[in-house]
């Protein structure tokens, strides 16, 4: 059976976005050595693993997804010493650093994408989809781009006209279309060769895995994802062969296959077949199960998420993140109190727990920005980390005008250094949640979880136990203050508590309140 690298128990990883982070040359872009210069607050908040958006060379017309070099860090961001240093330092502090892999496609400006538009055949002549010798100026599945090369007809691309998609193969080939190759065609096979050989570069270098982008979409009319499923299986294994530790979460939203396919985890997001259940939690307007009016259901996201994470058994987890960079942020129409009743619940579930950043401090989603980098509506959310109430909110030095993006200059924003003086915010919560989570097994990422009561209006009460220790967590989201009495085996011994309080004859929860006890 699959092992899982044993340091994902206790892990709890902060997504960067590194370009709005922490700019430590005034430049107005962040970069690596201003993600070093942040770690000690990291290590503070009890993060211990990282994930970072792609850093590598890039034309950046999709904010770095857009690859013209794989292993080479984009010189916005610093070097490829930057990165050692980054992992070292890190690991010092014993964090562990994973990159953003994106093997779908790459840039126009990628050289394999240059010498494979050229109509000579070469060596790069079939990594990428080309759709030769059809007259076709549409196929159905794929986006294909005309009149950017001399090859005739047109690349596929996977997302924007600018990112060629990389040859996998096709799932079921049209024998009337040659261009269309088999899964074991040696185009497709020198594909994946390349992938996993970009990864062994960066584990070499210190990297402890990757978050796989679009990682369901690399067979071509794959109906049922069973050649993708068997590409990242050989992949999967390859990779844990030679670095038995590396971690592999994908971006498939769909845990079934991703686990299937050789992966530790997959996320629950925003589309995909989970979607609903994903967005019921906190992006469902008055109907998101934590606002306060009590409008929203659990009931799909619980019925969902154990479900999954029975199919997922020992051998890979479940992650419900709270937000990403390609939707708005968490706390788009919620409160202080409601994000902290949702930082509860997300730091008390079984699997990996993923915050992005400024999430901890409630960072808002920023409306109507132009886009950027072919951010568009997701612009909003990639805005500068607000650190201080001085210049820039602590992000850079540099004159406003040159930010990456602009900065939230309410009077009101959030920032890091204000609610670091105030016990009550939601940055101190946030940490003291993660931190009881680091020192608690049950709380960790196979602890079980058993809900024990919940209902409209009514405490959400469940129990993590491993290894003997059994933690309850008590969670009002709703604004109506409740009392509830679930059947225990044990005395309960606070924890943590925002209002929740047991009399001896049960829980009183006060209105968007959560409590977190140990049975004795």
């Amino acid at each position: 059976m699959k092992r899982l690298p044993g340091w994902l128990e206790k892990a709890v990883f902060y997504q960067i976005y590194p370009q709005s982070f922490y700019d430590s040359n005034g430049d107005g872009i962040g970069d690596l050595p201003g993600i070093i210069l942040k770690l000690d607050y990291l290590r503070s908040m009890g993060f211990n693993a990282l994930w970072l958006n792609p850093c590598f060379a890039s034309p950046f017309l999709d904010a770095g997804y857009d690859i013209s070099d794989y292993t080479q860090i984009a010189p916005r961001y610093g070097t490829n010493e930057d990165a050692k240093k980054l992992f070292r330092e890190a690991k010092k502090r014993g964090i562990r650093v994973c990159l953003d892999l994106v093997p779908g496609h790459t840039s126009l400006e990628h050289p394999w994408f240059r010498q494979s538009a050229v109509p000579q055949r070469n060596r790069y002549t079939d990594r990428y989809v080309w759709a030769d010798g059809s007259s076709e100026i549409q196929e159905p599945g794929l986006n294909l781009i005309r009149g950017l090369a001399e090859r005739s007809v047109g690349y596929a691309a996977n997302y924007y006209y600018s990112q060629p998609s990389l040859n996998y193969g096709f799932a079921k080939p049209n024998p009337q279309k040659p261009w269309q190759q088999p899964v074991d065609h040696p185009g497709p096979r020198a594909t994946a060769k390349e992938m996993l050989r970009v990864m062994a570069y960066w584990m070499g270098m210190g990297a402890s895995g990757f978050r796989v982008d679009m990682a369901g979409s690399l067979v071509k009319g794959d109906e049922g994802s069973r050649e993708t499923i068997r590409l990242w299986s050989r992949l999967s294994a390859q990779l844990k062969r030679r670095f038995p530790e590396a971690f592999l979460v994908s971006e498939w939203s769909d845990p079934s296959r991703a686990i299937r396919a050789g992966f530790d985890a997959d996320f629950l997001l925003h589309f995909g077949p989970h979607a609903g259940a994903y967005l019921s939690l906190f992006r469902a307007g008055e109907k998101s199960f934590f606002h306060r009016s009590g409008k929203g259901s659990l009931g799909l996201f619980l019925k969902t998420f154990q479900r999954l994470t029975r199919e997922a058994g020992p051998r890979g987890y479940v992650c419900v993140p709270s937000g990403n960079h390609d939707f708005a942020r968490i706390s788009y129409g919620l409160s202080r109190e409601e994000l902290k009743t949702s930082f509860a619940f997300l730091l008390t579930l079984p699997g990996i727990p993923f915050l992005y950043y400024g999430d901890e401090i409630g960072m808002a989603y920023q409306e109507n920005l132009p886009s950027k980098e072919g951010g568009y509506e997701r612009t909003g959310s990639r805005t500068p980390m607000q650190w201080d109430g001085g210049k820039n909110r602590g992000f850079s030095r540099a004159d406003p005008r040159k930010l990456y993006l602009p900065v939230d200059r309410r009077s009101s924003a959030p920032d890091v250094a204000s609610q670091e003086q105030n016990p009550d915010s939601l940055l101190r919560t946030v940490r003291a949640l993660v931190l009881l989570r680091q020192r608690h097994p049950a709380l960790q990422a196979k602890g079980t979880f058993k809900v024990l009561s919940q209902g409209p209006h009514q405490p959400l009460v469940y129990a993590r136990e491993k290894d003997g220790e059994k933690i309850l967590a008590v969670i009002q989201p709703s604004g109506k203050r409740a009392r509830v009495k679930p059947r225990l085996a044990g005395r309960p011994v606070p924890l943590l508590s925002n209002g929740v309080e047991w009399t001896g004859k049960g829980f009183s929860a006060p209105g968007v309140s959560f409590g977190l006890f140990k049975l004795a």
